[in-house]
Parts: C-alpha cells; structure tokens; sequence
C-alpha cells in the first residue's frame, strides 16, 4: 500500500493515518481458507500449524527477541574474553548418563533381510534375520549437553562457552520439557563453585538490563496473549535486574526447611520432601517464592549420588559427615522451577574413574589393565569405551575446572510469561509430535 501518511482526525482515536492511493498485491492468497484468521486462535491449535503461527504477533516477537538475546549475550562473553566455540552434535556418549537420547543412523542403514540358511549365495526371503549395520560402526547419539566437548577446550583457553541445540529423548508430556531445545553452556577454569554462581547470575542480570533498554521490552509488556499479568510480568523483570545478590541456600538446608513448613502447615505438598528423593518441582516452586521471594534462588550441594558421574565431591579436602554432596548448583525462577544448573567437575583421574565405576559407565576389570608406562591408576586406550576420549582429558593432565548450563527457552518464556515451552520454541518437538 502507498500513499500520504497525514495527521489522523480527532474521532479516530490515533494520532496518524495512512491515506491510501494504490494497493498492489504482492502475493495472493484465499482469504477464506487463510488457516491465520484475524481472530483469537488458541495456543493448541496454532503448535498445529507452526509454520505459519510465526507470521502472527507474537511470534514474531519471540524471533526478534531470540536474536537480542543472542546478541546481548555474545557480547557479554566477548568482553569477558571468552571463546565461543561450536560443539558437535552427534556424540558418542550420553553426557547426564540417563540413557534418554537419540540414537542416530543412516536411512541407507535400515536392516535388511538375511537368511538364516547356510546356503549364504541364496537367502530365503521367507526366514527373514534382521541385521543392523552402524554407519559409524558404533552408535551415535544426538547430543544432551555440550559440557563434556567444552571441557577438552578449557585446558587451553580457560574460559569457553556454546549457545546449541540439545536433544532429549524424554517421553514427557509436560509444558516444560521439549524434546529439542537451546542450551547455553560455559566452562571456565575455576576452583571455587562461587565462580559459576556468580557467572550466571551477571549473565541474566546483564541480559535483562540490556533488554529493557530496547524496543523489546516495550513490546513484550503490551502483548495481550500470555499466561501472566502485565504487573507480575513486570516483577519478574524487576527481580531478575535487582542489585540484591540473589539468595543461596543448600540442598539440605533447603529439605529442613521444606520439612519444617510441612510441620507448621506452611506447606502441603502431593510428595513429601525427602534427603534422598531430591527435590519435586513443587517444592521448588515454593521455594523460589517463600525463600527467594520471588527473585532467583541458587540450591547448591547436591547429593552426590543422585548426580552425573563428571561432578566434583564437596569440599574435597575437608573431612565431611554424612552422605557426600557434590559441589554444584541449580538455579531456581518462580514458576518454571530450574532454568541452570551447574558443578565443579572431577578433574583427578583416579576419582573419575571410581565415579564412572559406581554408575557403571566402565567396567572394573577395564581399569584393572593398567598401562605399562603409567604410574597412576588410568584406563588404557579402549576401542569400545565411549568415554575413553573424557578419561585422556584426566589422564594426559588436567585443571580445576567447573561450568554450567542455562536452557534459553526456558529463561525467554520467563522473561515473557509464556508458560508452555512448546508456546516459546519456533519449531517445538516433544514426544509425539515434532511437525515441519
């Protein structure tokens, strides 16, 4: 449309029009079937069609708001003097060690029939045996975290980080959990856990200020189709860029404190909090808004027991009483529970090794066979071991080390009130559906 933008009449209620002389149609398209109708369509019903939802509004402004935050936050690195890296996404180890990944193959390397015969020139097409063939000659996964490929980096560059997608093969039907998502990860050379709390905290803190400089920020507080109030929305922004230093609390200390609400009927929860159960998004929402009242709460140490193999032991060289923690953290938001989670990593070889043995990751008599020219007790070379290639990172020298990982979708519905992550996402996969 052309024509003469002038002063609007006082009736119209704007400020200015757009007299229109000429409409040239650019690319046509049958207004009665448009599947975008100019009406209120439902979130359900646009994750139906998301090649299309992103021409609407909102969406829109959840792909400019996707590449500030990719900006700001590039930039907040650079002038940290950190190196962003590309990390790969096919591995062949499963970082968390929970087994919910994706294996990955070839089309061309579809089982196909053999005969069960001894006549191996002329298979019977009746008795048909499966036999499957790797493309990489071992399996592959799609990848679940990039830490353990930036821990190969940090030895050299000392403070790194990655913004990638990452994959889980998770069968929840929760409007938290996608089965694709952005994780933002950094490692650093660091012997103190306070290190990486810190990082994250002025990560966030210096994303949200930055954002609330921008159009941005004026946009998000007046779209009209998110699950939050504008008010609360603006409390959120305001408790993420306060210069309070966000609350720390324990793991234990947290479980006392949840049990004494129980107690007092404070609190009522559908699991009861336990040491050894860990922590249930319920009670962490309810931490994040009793204890951090409302702004951001790190709960740091961990048992050691319900972690990933590659964390470090709480104050390693203290004596300690009671079950083992391990020196890391989760950051919790009101709401959306965990957005971050992070830990020192193990860096002597001896003690990774016992850690991979106690979640059966190597076998025992693996690390008996030592390496003749090695003093200490290393795993030699291993064709069939995925994680060799993490123990050389040990075994040829290593440093105290630690880092984190923040999950961008996450922290963007936060920030703008979106509650179902498949709402966030512009290409949303989760366990049955992953459309386009």
């Amino acid at each position: 449309m052309s024509g003469l933008w002038a002063p609007a009449p006082p009736t119209s209620g704007e400020a200015y029009e757009l007299r229109v002389d000429e409409v040239r149609i650019l690319g046509p398209t049958d207004a009665e079937v448009y599947p975008v109708q100019k009406k209120y369509h439902s979130p359900e019903y646009l994750r139906t069609i998301p090649h299309l939802r992103l021409r609407i509004p909102l969406n829109a402004l959840l792909a400019r708001l996707r590449s500030e935050c990719d900006f700001h936050l590039s930039k907040f690195f650079r002038d940290r003097e950190f190196v962003r890296l590309q990390p790969p996404i096919l591995t062949s180890s499963d970082c968390e060690g929970a087994g919910e990944v994706f294996a990955v193959t070839a089309a061309s390397s579809v089982p196909r029939a053999v005969s069960d015969s001894s006549d191996g020139d002329n298979p019977k097409p009746d008795n048909p045996v499966k036999q499957k063939r790797d493309f990489f000659r071992a399996p592959k996964y799609l990848t679940v975290s990039s830490q353990l490929h930036l821990e190969a980096f940090v030895h050299e560059h000392k403070k790194v980080w990655s913004l990638s997608p990452t994959f889980r093969a998770e069968k929840s039907d929760t409007p938290r959990h996608l089965s694709e998502f952005w994780m933002l990860e950094a490692e650093i050379q660091t012997e103190n856990l306070l290190d990486t709390i810190d990082l994250v905290e002025d990560m966030i803190r210096n994303l949200v200020r930055h954002l609330r400089k921008s159009h941005i920020f004026t946009e998000i507080m007046s779209v009209q189709q998110t699950d939050v109030e504008v008010n609360e929305l603006r409390e959120r922004w305001d408790a993420l860029d306060s210069i309070q230093i966000w609350p720390k609390i324990t793991y234990t200390e947290a479980i006392q404190w949840l049990l004494s609400a129980v107690e007092s009927g404070q609190a009522i929860f559908k699991i009861p909090p336990s040491w050894r159960n860990g922590l249930q998004p319920e009670h962490e929402r309810v931490i994040a808004r009793e204890i951090g009242l409302g702004a951001p709460v790190f709960v740091t140490d961990y048992p050691l027991a319900m972690k990933p193999f590659y964390m470090l032991r709480s104050n390693t060289n203290e004596p300690r009483e009671g079950p083992a923690t391990a020196a890391c953290f989760d950051l919790l938001l009101p709401d959306i529970c965990e957005v971050a989670g992070g830990s020192l990593r193990e860096h002597r070889v001896e003690s990774l090794l016992h850690s991979m043995r106690k979640h059966g990751l190597q076998k025992s008599s693996i690390l008996e066979e030592l390496a003749p020219n090695h003093n200490s007790d290393v795993v030699p070379p291993n064709e069939t071991a995925n994680l060799d290639w993490y123990v050389d990172l040990r075994r040829y020298g290593s440093v105290p080390h630690g880092g984190f990982g923040l999950g961008l979708d996450r922290l963007i519905g936060y920030i703008t009130g979106i509650h179902n992550l498949r709402d966030v996402a512009p290409w949303p996969r989760w366990y049955g559906r992953c459309d386009c």
